[in-house]
């Protein structure tokens, strides 16, 4: 193994720009739910993204498919997340969705939602910034350190939210933290969308080949449902590509390029292609998310022309654009004062200190579970509140739990549930001088009701 040198980087003193009441770090659903849930209860909010846009996976990487898991029987917490669904249709940023009761975000138009949000609750906005690292006082959390076009820059705050979605904040504050191996990893996602096709002959196509989520468990992939699913419409692509291989148009390793499609515009647009899934790509290492970035588009190109050759529609198409970066499922979780279990969230888990309810909806590591029976699980305030470290709440997908608790609370509407949880606790923990761990969580049950959301 080859000695690794180093350098010693000089000391130097960095200007603190901004002081704020509540610090949300990182703008996906999580982080963007946390900012605005806390500015409406009362108290100063900054918001720091490493992008030109709030939003994350949806305006980033191109999820559209926030709530694809709806559907007649479904209960859930309303809020922010149903908001964020609301503003987007009513400004023209959301079409229905093809597999749910949902509506599909526009990945181009909700940045312009996200911005009206943002300003309309007085959130001091922070792009263009990236975390570098935590400010500490002893083992409190009192502000970040930030890198961007203007050097370093220091960010006080009195509470911190990381939305960072790989705990980045509480892992360099020294936070316990747990990396899923990256063999064990869910495949990352180079998300992409398409121009050209004939909507009429794509949808003919559709009716006349109609998938399932059973489909899903062709080639290599194993999906256990709870059997509800099995008969169930899904616009899954699987066929094209099985073809593709059997005459030779993808190499006979490709056989994880297989996925679904989101929606067919008037335009020819065919929206949220989520087709090229990549096992063995870690989001701490940017490295591996190089590679994974660079190969990601190569499958994406090929899994095209696939669709150009057996895909009713589909003849003409053409690229029209991908994700601004890599979709990252899955890297690293904090260990919580509670951790989230498989039995938690295959059993309608109850907690006391619950800030909002969640469908039993699981997506990952080999289990698809909708939610059409009304049955929800409690998502518990503890997750959010990592050992090690005080004054800091970690919220979105790297809330504790084990890989199938994972599988359930890493999809964008818990992460937004979650966050407004956290940004309501921050508020009301800096409106009554407690410390995070001693919030008063009837208050903040109180509040998060005033706002829409059910947590019962």
């Amino acid at each position: 193994m080859t000695e690794r040198s180093t350098i010693v980087e000089p000391a130097r003193e960095i200007d603190v720009v901004h002081d704020t009441d509540v610090l949300v770090v990182g703008s996906g659903p999580g982080g963007l739910a946390a900012a605005l849930a806390a500015a409406r209860a009362g108290v100063e909010v900054t918001l720091v993204e490493r992008f030109g846009c709030f939003g994350g996976n949806i305006t980033t990487v191109g999820v559209e498919g926030f709530a694809w898991y709806r559907h007649e029987q479904t209960v859930e917490a309303g809020g922010i997340g149903w908001e964020f669904e609301e503003r987007a249709k009513a400004m023209g940023a959301a079409v229905p969705e093809s597999q749910s009761l949902s509506y599909e975000l526009d990945s181009e138009g909700f940045k312009l939602v996200a911005d009206r949000l943002v300003e309309e609750a007085g959130v001091h906005p922070m792009l263009h910034r990236s975390f570098a690292a935590p400010i500490r006082d002893g083992d409190r959390v009192a502000g970040i350190i930030t890198e961007s076009k203007a050097g370093r820059e220091a960010i006080r705050a009195r509470i911190v939210i990381d939305a960072t979605g790989d705990a980045d904040v509480a892992h360099r504050a020294g936070a316990l933290t747990r990396t899923t191996p990256v063999e064990h990893m869910q495949a990352a996602s180079v998300m992409f969308h398409l121009a050209g096709v004939d909507k009429r002959a794509f949808l003919d196509g559709v009716r006349a080949d109609p998938q399932t989520y059973a489909d899903w468990a062709s080639g290599e992939w194993q999906i256990e449902t709870s059997g509800k699913e099995d008969t169930m419409f899904s616009p899954y692509l699987g066929k094209p590509f099985e073809r593709a291989i059997r005459d030779g148009l993808l190499p006979e390793h490709l056989t994880t390029i297989a996925g679904t499609w989101g929606a067919i515009h008037d335009t020819g647009e065919l929206t949220y292609m989520n087709l090229v899934h990549l096992g063995r790509i870690d989001g701490t290492d940017p490295d591996s998310m190089t590679t994974g970035e660079i190969e990601g588009r190569r499958q994406a190109m090929l899994a095209i022309e696939a669709l150009r050759r057996y895909t009713p529609g589909c003849e003409g198409a053409r690229l029209r654009n991908f994700g601004m970066t890599i979709g990252i499922r899955d890297t690293r979780k904090i260990d919580a004062r509670y951790n989230l279990t498989e039995h938690d969230v295959r059993n309608e888990a109850r907690f006391d200190d619950s800030i909002g309810i969640y469908p039993e909806f699981i997506d990952g590591y080999g289990v698809l579970i909708l939610p059409t029976t009304g049955r929800y699980m409690h998502i518990p305030y503890r997750a959010m509140l990592p050992h090690g470290v005080r004054n800091l709440l970690v919220t979105g997908r790297a809330i504790g739990g084990d890989r199938i608790a994972h599988a359930a609370t890493r999809n964008m509407a818990c992460a937004a549930v979650a966050g407004q949880g956290a940004g309501v606790a921050a508020a009301i923990a800096l409106r009554t001088a407690r410390e995070l761990d001693d919030v008063d969580l009837t208050a903040v049950q109180t509040e998060l009701t005033r706002q829409g959301v059910r947590h019962r």
